[in-house]
Order: structure tokens, then sequence, then C-alpha cells
């Protein structure tokens, strides 16, 4: 291909990317314009003239969010058909001022050829032209002829354009703290995974380094596209392992165009408490283990107790007793409502009380009539004697009151585990001012659902509030149809539901995101799990509570499993709660990991008994994993290693994976190094490693659990056998260390390397 043909192609899509962006930049004055006028502009003050304004408001703020973050690669390449008409395809759909459509949204049914043709089935397309481009400038494109014969015909030539193709340039860029989205190098199995319908789980399972991730949230991003009817109205969670991963993927779905997606770690599902505390493995597996349903149930009922004897009380100067049989016979019919504890204590309390104005009006001498029983009743709350020994039976519970209080307890744990042995009665007990752990939060929720709320005028007002939004949303309907004439995208922006909902409240009312991050009964549209194999049964449990539809994309690799409370299979998890509902899609190639490393790491896996997927690497890398022997101590060794493979990546990422033991000693090391080197390091230094929390920085120190879901330039790994030795299930992890690289693998031990673990030393 002469290089005037390459060049006159480069014009041509530079001229009309030129198009596109000036387009871009009108619509988004106009939108900004008529945004400031609509906040200058007074309303006449009904709630339906300020829904009105607030519905135009909303639509032009979430377009304008929408249209700034797609600023980069805006358009990622165009389709050739045989029609004779052409499809250029972006981030997001732009509409010329006469209603030609200029860009086509990636997500769009029209779409799809773009990621699925092939020449055995070309879908009506010719061609595919891939585009490359630096800010607004084109840098490259890549033709992929589908139909020959049509194609020749067109162009007058068989010979395509090409430069460097869109997806290896992508695998072989330096990674930057930061997952970017794929929406320009999509792949037919991915895209088919992206676009498989909403209902039911869909369970994404691959090999490390076949994004399964990044697939996952394009699947929310598709979504929330073609049902945002629904999932705007509900919103959309997506789970991760950590928070350095939630910081790691944070900005892939703002940048295709969605940012109304609640992302928490499984530590931070129960309003309020953001999990930090660290399990040992049996207590991990021990919280994770279904069983943990009775115990909990157990130790609720525990706390609904009946006196040993008789008890005098004081009211009012009266002395009056509470028998153990009449307390005995109110908690019964308080259980029999089979209502949560908090919610069944209203009954019992009613109850209760009842018998002691019996008791207090004999003591007084008093007939018992309606006015009077009032009146005894009144007085009988009024009494501390009434009010401690009512609490004493039957105790209004929060669910961390709840927990802390059975981990400190021996004699609780023993009254409420019974069948469990010693060890793990043990491996439960903790002082009430442990840390949460992430496990803990399954049995907080767990026991949220066991005590309930208990406030009736709470759930009236909730009641009400409903009622008043239900009318509200019939009017928000109207009003985004006369938007929709003005705005033809107005419906794929936002609903008449999230309208209603979102603006016809009072003016402190939260945003979707945040109202349903701190709402623990929010049910939500859609779940994205990522790393999935790492969650127990009872975060299992917890998290169909959150989506009721039980839809959900659900990402992992059963052999990754580093959890002792994981999962050995998926039917393990999901038959349980959706039998013959989930559906598996296998992802077969690495892009990630270079062949000749993956190759090793799966070698190492088997031979530890382990089963790694077979997948095909797109690339075979330069080399095999660099084993290096060390005589003396690691940690003082490393500094001076990643100050060379720094030297080598030119700006690429390195992260240094050591057994948990070595961590804090190898990020000393890295913190009292010379910074000439240019290793890069927490905020307050610059030399050393950031925290296993920072995303950003260009070296990091992590355990193996810690690097999941990340991705590396370079990763040096320490001490693999000490990294195998430190769990049931080392294997998985060391697994995980080794297939972090995009580039290369070094490796430094001292000790004898596990078997199947080979390199060039």
């Amino acid at each position: 291909m002469s290089q005037d043909v390459v060049a006159a192609a480069l014009r041509a899509e530079q001229a009309n990317l030129d198009i596109l962006y000036a387009r871009l930049d009108e619509v988004r004055d106009e939108t900004a314009r008529t945004l400031a006028q609509l906040r200058r502009t007074s309303t006449a003050g009904t709630p339906a003239a300020r829904v009105e304004r607030d519905a135009f408001l909303a639509l032009h703020t979430e377009n304008l969010v929408r249209l700034n973050a797609v600023e980069e690669h805006l358009c990622i390449g165009r389709l050739d058909m045989a029609d004779g008409s052409d499809r250029c395809i972006g981030r997001v759909g732009l509409t010329a001022p006469d209603g030609r459509r200029l860009l086509l949204d990636w997500r769009a049914p029209a779409a799809q050829p773009f990621y699925r043709a092939t020449p055995g089935d070309p879908d009506g397309t010719i061609s595919r032209r891939h585009l490359t481009t630096s800010g607004r400038t084109v840098t490259g494109v890549q033709d992929e002829v589908l139909d020959l014969d049509a194609y020749a015909a067109a162009n007058g030539r068989t010979e395509t354009v090409g430069t460097d193709g869109a997806l290896m340039l992508a695998l072989n860029a330096n990674r930057t703290g930061r997952m970017r989205d794929i929406v320009a190098t999509i792949q037919a199995e991915q895209d088919q995974i992206i676009r498989a319908p909403l209902a039911g789980v869909l369970v994404v399972q691959g090999a490390p380094g076949t994004g399964k991730t990044v697939v996952a949230l394009h699947r929310a991003a598709y979504l929330m596209y073609a049902h945002r009817d629904r999932l705007a109205r509900s919103g959309v969670l997506v789970v991760g392992p950590n928070n350095r991963f939630l910081r790691y993927i944070e900005q892939v779905l703002p940048s295709l165009g969605e940012t109304g997606v609640v992302m928490a770690t499984a530590g931070q599902l129960f309003p309020g408490i953001d999990a930090r505390g660290v399990d040992s493995a049996l207590a991990a597996e021990v919280k994770g283990d279904l069983r943990m349903t009775r115990v909990l149930a157990a130790a609720v009922r525990n706390r609904q107790r009946v006196p040993a004897k008789a008890v005098e009380l004081d009211v009012e100067g009266t002395r009056i007793i509470l028998a153990p049989h009449e307390v005995d016979q109110a908690r019964r019919r308080a259980q029999q409502s089979r209502k949560p504890h908090n919610e069944a204590r209203v009954r019992f309390v009613r109850d209760l009380l009842e018998r002691l104005a019996v008791r207090l009006a004999k003591a007084l001498k008093t007939e018992l009539d309606e006015d009077t029983r009032t009146e005894m009743v009144n007085a009988l709350r009024a009494s501390p004697d009434v009010r401690r020994e009512v609490n004493l039976c039957w105790m209004p519970l929060r669910p961390e009151k709840l927990l802390r209080d059975l981990y400190a307890d021996p004699d609780a744990l023993a009254a409420a585990a019974p069948r469990f042995s010693a060890a793990e009665r043990r491996a439960l007990r903790r002082d009430r001012t442990a840390l949460w752990t992430s496990a803990d939060v399954a049995l907080l929720d767990e026991a949220a659902e066991l005590l309930g709320e208990g406030d009736p005028e709470v759930d009236e007002a909730a009641a009400a509030a409903a009622a008043d939004l239900a009318a509200e949303r019939e009017y928000a309907g109207r009003v985004l149809d006369m938007v929709s004439d003005m705005e033809p995208d107005a419906r794929e922006m936002t609903t008449a539901a999230a309208l209603a909902e979102r603006y016809t409240a009072s003016q402190t009312r939260q945003s979707l995101v945040d109202e349903a991050a701190s709402d623990r009964n929010w049910a939500f549209g859609h779940v994205v799990i990522d790393e999935a194999q790492e969650l127990s049964a009872m975060q299992w449990r917890l998290l169909m509570r959150r989506c009721p539809s039980r839809s959900m994309t659900v990402v992992g690799d059963i052999a990754q499993t580093g959890s002792s409370a994981g999962a050995t299979s998926w039917g393990q998890m999901l038959d349980k709660y959706v039998p013959e509902r989930w559906r598996l899609a296998e992802l077969t190639v690495n892009y990630r990991t270079p062949g000749r490393i993956m190759d090793v790491a799966s070698a190492m896996l088997a031979a530890a008994g382990g089963n790694p997927s077979e997948i095909t690497s797109a690339r075979q890398g330069d080399s095999p994993p660099s084993v290096e022997f060390v005589s003396g101590p690691l940690a003082p060794a490393v500094p001076a290693v990643v100050a060379d493979e720094l030297a080598r990546s030119d700006g690429g990422r390195l992260a240094v994976i050591a057994p948990a033991a070595l961590v804090d000693e190898v990020a000393s090391a890295m913190l009292g190094s010379s910074s000439e080197s240019g290793t890069a390091g927490g905020s307050s230094s610059e030399s050393g490693a950031a925290a296993p929390d920072d995303a950003d920085e260009r070296v990091s120190v992590l355990t193996a659990r810690q690097s999941k879901g990340l991705e590396f330039d370079v990763v040096l790994l320490l001490e693999p056998a000490a990294i195998l030795a430190e769990s049931r299930r080392g294997a998985s992890d060391l697994y995980v260390a080794m297939t972090r690289c995009t580039q290369r693998l070094r490796i430094l031990h001292r000790e004898p390397l596990p078997a199947g673990l080979t390199g060039s030393d």
C-alpha cells in the first residue's frame, strides 16, 4: 500500500473527525447556554411549574455531563455498507441540525456489525475501519475487508489501508493506573456477552487477562442504554474486591457516558460501614457459611428473655408484680406474628402493658374501662422500673450491637452456635472495639433482616410519599414527552420515573446514586459482581437481597479462588438462588498476559493441583519469566531491581507482589531508597511504594490478594513458594500474582521454586 493512499485516508478521516468535534462543540455550547438560561428563569411557583423547570434542567445537565465525558476518542471507526451508506461509530450519538445522523452510539443495534461482522457473515457490511486518535487528531487507520468483491468495486483496488492495528496498540500501551474502556477494540466474543439479554444471571468466566472486568463494565453501559426506562429508575450496582480496584475502574463508565452507578466493595454494602478489618482464614470461612443464618436467628431469639423470677415494679408509688408466665405469654404471641424482632417488639410491649394495666388497676382498686386503661398504660410507660424490665425482656436492637455482643460473649456464642466446634467459636471471638471485616457486613445485613426497622410512623410516611410520587410521575411523563419533541435523544438520557423521583421532592433530595448507596432496602435493577469467585455463601445471600429481580452479571474465574469461603464451582453458589436461571459465557483469549508468561503460570497452577482454563494469548511476548536467586535478604535487593525495571519500562507501571509477611519490609526498603531512579511512591514521598489503595503511583507494593483485578506493565514477584504456602488456596493466589503483567515478569527468590515454575536465571 502506497504512502499516498494511507495519507489520503488519514486526511479524509481527519476532515470527518473535525466535523464531528465541531458538532460536539456546538451541542455542548447550546446545552450550556440553555442551562444558564433555565437557571436564570423564574417559575410560576406552583409544584407543576417547578417539576417542568427541573425536568428541563435534569435533561440538559445530564446531557452536558455525558457530552463532556466523551471528548477522548469520540469516533472509533466506520462501517461501509453494501447499500452505499456508511455508519460512523462513536461513544455517543450525534445528529446534524438537519436531522442527519452524524455519529452512531456504539451500543445502538445498527452499530453491532462493527463488532460482530465477519467475512463469512458480513451482515450487509463491505468493510470496517478502525481509527486511532490522539486528542482530536487521527493518527492511524486500519481497514478490514468483509466483502472483497464489493470492496474492489467501490474502491477500485483490493489492497486495504492499514497502519498499526488498534487492538495491538492498546495491548502494548503502557498502563496508567486507570482501566481504559475498550469500545474501539471490542472483539466478537466480548460483544456477544456485552449485548446479552438483561434477564437472569450471566456468569462471565475467563482466565486472567481475558477482559472479564472491562467487558462487564461495557455490558453495564450497554444495558443502561438499551433498558434505560428500567435501570434509570433502579440503578446499577458494581461490586469489586477492594477500594484500589474500584478506583482503577471508576473512569470506564463515565467515559462511556454513564454515571448512574453505585460502586462498592463487599465490605461497603451495609450503609454506614466501610469494613477495613481482616479475618483469619478460619474466621472468614465460618462467617461465610450459611449456618450463620441459624446462629444469628438464635442470637436474636436469645435476646427475647423471660425473667427467672417475679419482679416487683414501682409505678408512681404503687407496687405491682411482673410475673414470668405473663412475660412468656406476651413473648409467644409476639413471636407468632413472625415479624422481625424490632417490629414484633411493638406487639410484645403492647401485650405486656395490657397485662400490667390489669394488675395496676387492681392494686389501685380502680375499674378498668376504656379511659382508665389508657391512663394506666401511660403511667406504666412513664415508670422507670417498667421501662427497664421491658427492655431487659425484649430490647430494641441494632445489627451492630447484636453482632458485637455475640462475638464478645463466649456464653452467648455457645448458646447461639451449639453445633459449632470449639475452634470455630474461638475464630469468631473478638473484642467489641475490633474493626468490622468484609465477612461481617453480610452478617450485619442478615441481622438487619431479622431485626427489622420497627417504626410504624416511618412506614406510614413512606407510603404517603410513594402516593405523592405516583401522582407526580404522570405529570413528569407529559413533561418528558414535550421535551422529547425538542430533544430527540431525551428518551435515551432519562425517564419520566427518574424525573419524578429525582426532582419532585425537596431541593435537598439525594441523587439516585447517593440514595441507593445509603438505603439498605434499595432494589437495584442490575448488579455487576467482579472477582465473584471470592464471595462466600453469606455474601451471595446479601447480594440476592439487593437485586430481587436476579438480573446480574457475575465475573470471575474459579481457578483464581483464593478465599477459603469462596466458590469451588458456580453451581455451588448460584443453584441455591437462581436454579436454571443462570447461564455461563466463557472468554477464551488472553489480551493482557503474554503467552510465554501465561504458559509458566498455568504450569505452576496445574502442578499444584489447580485446573487452569485453556486459553489463547493474543501475543507471545518477548521473553519468559526472569527468575533470579538472591543469596541475602530479599527486601534490600528490591529497590535496585525496581529502578532497573522502571528505566526499561518508559513510563509504565510496576507492582512488587510479595508474601504478606514481607510486604511491610519491602515497602520500608522502597521508601528508604533514592528517588533518583524515578521510583514513584506515596503522596508524602518522592520515592518508595504506593499504599495498597493508591492506584496512581508508578510502583505499588502489594500482596497477591490485593493485586486481584489489577494490571501492570511489569511485575516483580518475590518468594513465590511463600505465597504458595500462605493459605490453603495459595496456588490460586500465586497464579493471580503471576498473571498481572502486560510485558514482563521478574521473580526473586531464596526458597526453592514451586513445582512447574521455571524461567531463565
